[in-house]
């Protein structure tokens, strides 16, 4: 379904209902109503997701997997159902297909560190894109340090559309990976995550797919799209922080050594040497993050109900209200105009340094990102130090934006 076919339906989400279930939103920031348009960052929170870690803190707390007690194997149950919730979401073959990481940071580390140590060599290309996160730079360029990888970039225009043209003419007989992202978190464009993973696999090459700001604005189906890894993050699908998720092929993870030892991961530990588990609980080591999986697994069950077409459809229209309102003030320019687009919008103001322009805003109870959003080479492609970045979520509303739109045009007041 394209952003505009989107757009165009009737919004069927409740949001005055779904604003209810977030208790932070009736609090008043500098005396303003508070408008909190950074969920590409970090969500907020449900009353749901609160009180399921609540009561798992308060009521059935302890240690998982090992435990020979009522508690931990409470406790056991709720985190490997939480795993069960995760394969659901993604529609993942089977929940041993899915490994609790921190966040999608890790998760990608995961993979360049076990994967990418173990399967790469000199000389071997991976091929990411012009709109990744660092999170899917950085740990290649320590690979590249290590090994002597090397990293191809696939372009995007002067709107931000990615160019699968151009990316098919990167693919070639050293291809190793392809490492994308699926909606960059800078400038919202939809990645055709579906015909890149196509192109590479004609080639027998892997996809990694981050997935961070997907999983919370619309349906992700690692079966359909084919995909060999995919992560995303708990806190950006309105779950707690410290957990996040890594999709694996069954046979990839089983062909990959542990990316970090200690507890619960073994099988046996003598002196001499130890034996691992099979996947996931191989690349689990130590006490994992069991009250945050718990959080994760109520965020997801939250977030389904709501219907994904209803999500997409007030996202959608959000992000084209407010298109079409910031326009009409004077001097600020929308940074990322391509055809398909999450509901990210970025821009940057004639008058005002993006970080004045957050930091009145904030003045006026409206919550936005200002900087490079850990993107600095897309900044450095679109030669720009900075933008100020409003992003929305299921709880936003008209009046968020016509709030926005107000405290903007007192930026261009005060600066003139």
């Amino acid at each position: 379904m394209s952003a505009s076919t989107v757009a165009a339906m009737a919004p069927a989400l409740d949001v005055a209902k779904i604003r209810r279930d977030f208790p932070i939103l009736d609090r008043p920031v500098y005396d303003r109503r508070l408008a909190f348009l950074d969920s590409a960052a970090s969500a907020q929170k449900p009353r749901q997701v609160i009180d399921t870690i609540r009561q798992a803190m308060e009521e059935e707390y302890a240690n998982v997997h090992r435990g020979a007690y009522w508690l931990s194997q409470r406790a056991t149950d709720r985190f490997e159902t939480a795993r069960e919730t995760v394969a659901r979401f993604l529609n993942a073959p089977s929940s041993d297909e899915i490994v609790f990481t921190r966040n999608t940071t890790e998760a990608i580390n995961l993979v360049a560190a076990s994967w990418g140590r173990t399967f790469l060599k000199e000389g071997d290309e991976v091929v990411i894109s012009e709109i990744e996160h660092h999170a899917n730079i950085v740990p290649w360029h320590l690979l590249k340090r290590e090994k002597g990888i090397v990293l191809r970039v696939a372009p995007v225009d002067e709107a931000g559309n990615f160019l699968l043209d151009r990316f098919e003419d990167l693919l070639n007989d050293r291809t190793r990976l392809v490492a994308i992202t699926h909606v960059s978190n800078a400038i919202g464009t939809i990645v055709p995550v579906a015909e890149v993973i196509r192109a590479a696999h004609r080639r027998d090459v892997p996809v990694l797919v981050d997935g961070s700001q997907a999983a919370p604005h619309m349906r992700v189906d690692v079966q359909a799209l084919d995909a060999d890894f995919y992560v995303f993050t708990g806190h950006k699908v309105y779950g707690p922080t410290g957990i996040g998720v890594l999709y694996g092929r069954s046979e990839l993870l089983e062909s990959m050594p542990p990316y970090q030892g200690g507890g619960e991961m073994i099988q046996t530990v003598s002196y001499e040497e130890s034996t691992f588990k099979e996947p996931p609980f191989r690349f689990e080591a130590g006490t994992p993050a069991i009250v945050e999986a718990i959080g994760l697994g109520t965020a997801i069950d939250y977030l389904q109900a709501l219907g994904w077409e209803n999500v997409q459809a007030n996202e959608q229209m959000l992000l084209q209200y407010a298109t079409e309102r910031l326009r009409e003030i004077p001097g600020l320019r929308i940074v990322g105009t391509a055809r398909d687009k999450a509901a990210i919008l970025s821009f940057v103001m004639d008058c005002a340094h993006p970080h004045d322009i957050g930091t009145i805003l904030d003045r006026s109870g409206v919550a936005i990102r200002a900087g490079h959003h850990c993107a600095q080479p897309l900044m450095e492609r679109f030669e720009l130090p900075a933008t100020a970045r409003a992003s929305f979520g299921i709880y936003n509303t008209r009046d968020d934006v016509d709030q926005l739109t107000e405290a903007l045009l007192q930026v261009r007041e005060i600066f003139g």
